[in-house]
């Protein structure tokens, strides 16, 4: 194992690059069939567990969801194996969540509404613990490979690839092989167990792929009490999580919704499609090539702004074929922001605080993430059905049958609390401190100290460079 001169510039291996980020989109698109609505339709429309039964189980799910990942992260951060910190967990993990994920869609012989919300509680409970876990730490392992942004940002287009086919796909498959009330599921069921192994066994075939640092495994973290509380003390992390738990939040609902959307309002899916396609293939273009030009803070003002718009398009105009096309094309703009510029933006919090502290603490980092955004996946599940339901919605109908307040109820829930967080995360933004040559400088600096402290730990554990 060698590490370079501290005059090299950073690199990560494109074999490194791709499967990083196949991981990554393979436990990305588990969650997003779980998350995104995909699961919440299955339970309602299709098992026919009321909507406030829902509801709850999600609620109360998020309590949990909330208070294991800052857990998780703390000790993550100090795992000490000999394949790192963060590999351990995908590693060993992705096995036991392709079992969590098949419990969801196994199906007891009961329709008692008391047995499928217990059904829905603990295994949301069980499939989140195994998702913490892996997906936090094929987060950071960009950040554990590198520190540049520009050795990063080749690892976050790969996820971007990956995490556009992890989100598309799920919007275009789903609404066609989900089944509705009265239809038989044992196909759709079977056919998301197949996904669930077959993703499972990507994650767990990437971990050979590619290597974290070691150093960090010999620096003595702090309590756990102190770890919580610096992190509350960068200011710069306090005005990223605003902007996550937005994403979150927006990301969650814009895909549970479109499955209403196209049920109800009659319009055409290939056209909104390929407008969101253009958008994240654009937006992608865009935001790479602009990122030192205009530099991260600005492309973060920038991308929040088109996003706000394309929501506040869709929830004024979405009836509409145009109007849906041109909402959905900077949306996806906006999801293709999420998926390069917030992940930036995390790692200059993180190398800020270890400017700050003098430690690597990515895993506490992602958990208090974690602790504010997690709640966003259930806020937005539960906020869309109240929503939804205050309006008229009838669950027990097929589809195409609900009314013309049923539908504006569809438009407010699922595009009205997004334009809203879009447009406070953007004031927020306008106070964030990392910016400018200063920054840089810091940057360039923190990456010399990384390839000496890890050439110093490899020399001590008997390898040479």
């Amino acid at each position: 194992m060698t590490t370079p001169p501290p005059s090299h510039e950073e690199t990560i291996p494109l074999k490194s690059r791709i499967w990083v980020s196949a991981g990554d989109g393979s436990i990305g698109f588990l969650q997003n069939l779980i998350g995104g609505g995909a699961l919440t339709y299955y339970f309602t429309r299709v098992l026919a567990l009321s909507p406030e039964l829902a509801s709850w189980a999600w609620v109360l799910f998020g309590i949990w969801n909330a208070l294991n990942d800052p857990l998780i992260g703390f000790i993550a951060d100090r795992t000490k194996s000999p394949i790192g910190r963060r590999k351990p967990y995908i590693r060993y993990g992705a096995p036991i969540l392709a079992l969590s994920f098949t419990l969801f869609w196994v199906r007891l012989p009961t329709d008692n509404q008391t047995v499928l919300f217990l059904q829905l509680l603990l295994c949301l409970f069980l499939y989140d613990t195994l998702y913490t876990a892996i997906a936090s730490a094929l987060y950071l392992m960009p950040y554990e490979m590198a520190v540049s942004n520009k050795a990063r940002s080749g690892v976050f287009v790969w996820k971007i690839i990956f995490m556009a086919f992890s989100t598309g796909l799920p919007l275009v498959i789903v609404p066609i092989i989900q089944p509705g009330p009265g239809d038989d599921p044992t196909v759709f069921r079977w056919i998301l167990i197949a996904v669930g192994i077959v993703l499972s066994g990507v994650i767990f075939a990437s971990t050979w792929f590619y290597e974290e640092k070691h150093f960090q495994q010999a620096q003595e973290q702090f309590g756990f009490l102190k770890s919580l509380t610096e992190s509350f003390k960068n200011k710069s992390f306090l005005i990223f999580l605003v902007t996550s738990f937005t994403v979150i939040y927006c990301q969650t609902g814009l895909m549970q919704g479109v499955l209403y959307y196209f049920d109800e309002l009659k319009v055409p899916g290939l056209p909104i499609y390929l407008s969101l396609l253009v958008g994240i293939v654009g937006g992608v273009f865009l935001w790479v090539n602009m990122r030192d030009r205009w530099g991260v803070k600005r492309c973060l003002l920038i991308w929040l702004a088109v996003f706000a718009l394309g929501c506040l398009a869709v929830l004024t105009l979405g009836r509409t074929t145009i109007g849906g096309a041109l909402g959905f094309l900077l949306i996806g703009v906006g999801f293709s922001g999420g998926m390069y510029l917030v992940p930036i933006m995390n790692g200059d919090v993180i190398d800020h605080d270890e400017q700050r502290t003098g430690l690597r603490r990515e895993g506490m980092y992602a958990g208090i993430n974690s602790l504010v955004t997690k709640p966003a996946i259930s806020l937005a599940q539960a906020a869309f059905l109240t929503i939804v339901t205050r309006f008229g919605y009838d669950q027990a109908l097929a589809k195409g049958l609900q009314s013309n307040s049923a539908q504006t109820g569809i438009l407010v829930g699922w595009m009205a609390i997004p334009t809203l967080l879009l447009t406070v995360s953007l004031a927020v933004t306008l106070w964030y401190p990392l910016a400018g040559e200063a920054w840089e400088k810091t940057k360039r600096q923190l990456a010399v100290v990384h390839a000496e402290k890890e050439r110093a730990y490899l020399e001590k554990m008997g390898y040479s460079g």
